[in-house]
């Protein structure tokens, strides 16, 4: 098996598992609710200096895509969405093409351009955010709360 089999393997495998681990926590969190406001802990980079950190509306961002509303999700961090449709092609076409036994040769193949993609949006999505809070006040994460 060539290495980046090996490495499409894994990233396969992984995927798998976090998306268990994932539907295990939202069971858990149906069956036992709690106020998730309350767990957040304020963003560090955001208090001590007044600007977004790279990863600030991440959590807004999942808590809005798993409502469904693809828009607020978008709006707090496009990285979420980004990686539910990359990371859910990539699970859902190598599936298919496992359970065929390579017959459906559809598997989406791992390239380095889809992380230098999602670094590419982090750096825009904090330079956009922050530009717009510190030159026109316009704070796109104040009216989305969890």
């Amino acid at each position: 098996m060539r290495q980046r089999e090996k490495e499409e393997t894994a990233l396969f495998y992984t995927g798998w598992a976090l998306v268990l681990i994932l539907c295990l926590l939202g069971i858990l969190w149906k069956l036992f609710p709690l106020p998730f406001s309350r767990l957040m802990l304020p963003c560090v980079v955001q208090s001590a200096l007044g600007v977004y950190c790279p990863g600030c509306g991440g959590t807004r961002a999942v808590a809005a895509l798993l409502r469904g509303d693809f828009a607020c999700s978008f709006i707090c961090h496009p990285l979420v969405l980004y990686t539910a449709a990359v990371g859910g092609w990539f699970l859902a076409s190598q599936t298919i093409e496992r359970v065929s036994r390579h017959r459906i040769r559809i598997g989406m193949r791992y390239r380095d351009g889809y992380v230098w993609a999602a670094l590419g949006i982090v750096v825009v999505n904090f330079v956009v955010k922050n530009l717009l809070l510190i030159l026109w006040d316009v704070d796109l994460l104040e009216n989305f709360h969890l």
